[in-house]
């Protein structure tokens, strides 16, 4: 160690920056609580490098380590937030039949559907249940019928038109 650099405590220079610290992961994060949560992070970090490390500019140092943090939080956040949706969405999935009545209607357009389907042409029914029902690509559904993909694609939206019908 040399003189012209005297030994900061790191830890008494985080406690005595701690709010301008906070600050500036608020300003990357937008949000108080997470800065906190951050700093807290930070905190640690800082506790394992403290007496291991000579640090030149401690404060310049903090800063940083907060700043890359807030950052790699900022990130997971973003990539979450595309990932995983909110929860008010989960309160638009259906749950399943809630009343017998409900189930006899889904009961009942099920089986309109099914006869629609029945009074299709038998290629663009056979296309329909390739596509929508075995998972063939409209490639080779039209490959097995002999047919274009362009055709095969007009099938399946007649099809389809035939089975919205109900759904409405």
């Amino acid at each position: 160690m040399s003189d012209q650099h005297p030994r900061v405590d790191l830890c008494s220079e985080f406690i005595a920056s701690r709010v301008q610290l906070r600050d500036a992961a608020t300003r990357i994060l937008g949000c108080r609580q997470r800065a906190e949560d951050v700093i807290q992070d930070a905190w640690f970090k800082i506790a394992e490098v403290a007496p291991t490390f000579e640090i030149r500019q401690p404060l310049a140092f903090l800063f940083q380590v907060v700043r890359n943090l807030a950052i790699d939080r900022h990130r997971r956040l973003a990539m979450e937030s595309i990932v995983f949706g909110d929860e008010e969405e989960g309160a638009h999935v259906v749950s399943g039949p809630a009343t017998p009545e409900s189930d006899v209607i889904s009961r009942q357009t099920l089986s309109l559907i099914a006869s629609d389907l029945l009074s299709l042409p038998a290629r663009t029914r056979r296309a329909f249940e390739l596509h929508r029902l075995d998972g063939c690509t409209q490639r080779e559904v039209a490959e097995e019928l002999g047919v274009s993909t362009t055709l095969v694609n007009f099938m399946i939206r007649d099809a389809m038109d035939c089975c919205r019908k109900h759904m409405t």
